[in-house]
């Protein structure tokens, strides 16, 4: 009976998760944490019909400023799973970028960690967030992820980068039992849903905001360990055959990264 918690609820990506979770089973309880009372019923709506419960939470996550008020939400939640689809969305400037991006959602990472209640954080992300180029991608693919890291991206991608990381270096410290994924999906659309590439793909591509939340909600319920996973439109595979291939192989975007540097640089 996994009870979740959705932050920013109220995103493209959390109102396709909103349903697509609810209509896993009633026993699926999701509390949607959003900024603006105004937003309710949008969020009602998307969880109209479908079996599993849904609560809506009217908290700002501009004002979570310690582990201590995330860990009050997560608690008020009575959560098990954590789900991180916030983001400033480039309003407020760069300090609004590093206070939701990077700190609000490092507070609740550390908060989840904390709790032995909460098994899973899953946090969305998107491909270019690293520091290393991935081992297959070639140097042209790191060539334009860099353009775009250190251009136009240079502050979400210092905030991405800090919450992948964190999240990495405290699941890891928790050990067990606790799952932190990472998926990371390219430039976002608002196409129709379709197949996918997901683990090791290109450096960059779009892909479907409604198959983000697909994959998002197959790897809660299949995923055994946390990963890092990239995310792009393909036609490979559907998504549960993409999930089921990637938990099976163990697949982890992760590689190329100095693990043990992050470890070090967050515990």
């Amino acid at each position: 009976m996994p009870r979740i918690l959705l932050l920013g609820g109220a995103g493209k990506i959390a109102l396709h998760l909103t349903p697509l979770l609810l209509a896993r089973g009633s026993s699926y309880q999701l509390t949607s944490v959003i900024r603006n009372p105004d937003q309710t019923d949008t969020i009602k709506a998307a969880a109209k019909g479908q079996p599993g419960t849904c609560n809506v939470l009217v908290r700002s996550l501009d004002e979570v400023t310690s582990e201590e008020q995330a860990k009050g939400i997560i608690e008020e939640a009575g959560a098990e799973w954590v789900v991180w689809s916030a983001g400033a969305g480039g309003k407020g400037g760069a300090s609004r970028t590093y206070a939701i991006d990077r700190d609000a959602c490092n507070h609740f990472i550390q908060a989840s960690a904390s709790l032995p209640n909460v098994n899973t954080f899953l946090l969305i992300s998107y491909i270019g967030s690293r520091r290393r180029r991935a081992p297959w991608w070639t140097e042209s693919d790191w060539a334009g992820a860099r353009s775009a890291n250190e251009g136009p991206l240079k502050d979400y991608h210092a905030a991405k980068l800090a919450a992948d990381e964190c999240l990495t270096a405290v699941a890891r410290k928790r050990g067990s039992g606790f799952r932190g994924i990472v998926l990371r999906p390219g430039t976002l659309t608002d196409e129709e849903e379709g197949k996918v590439a997901l683990g090791k793909t290109k450096a960059s591509g779009g892909v479907a905001r409604r198959d983000v939340a697909r994959v998002a909600v197959d790897l809660l319920e299949n995923a055994e360990t946390g990963a890092w996973l990239d995310l792009l439109q393909g036609d490979e595979q559907e998504v549960g055959e993409a999930v089921k291939r990637v938990v099976k192989e163990s697949v982890d975007c992760i590689e190329g990264e100095d693990v043990e540097a992050i470890v070090q640089r967050w515990t």
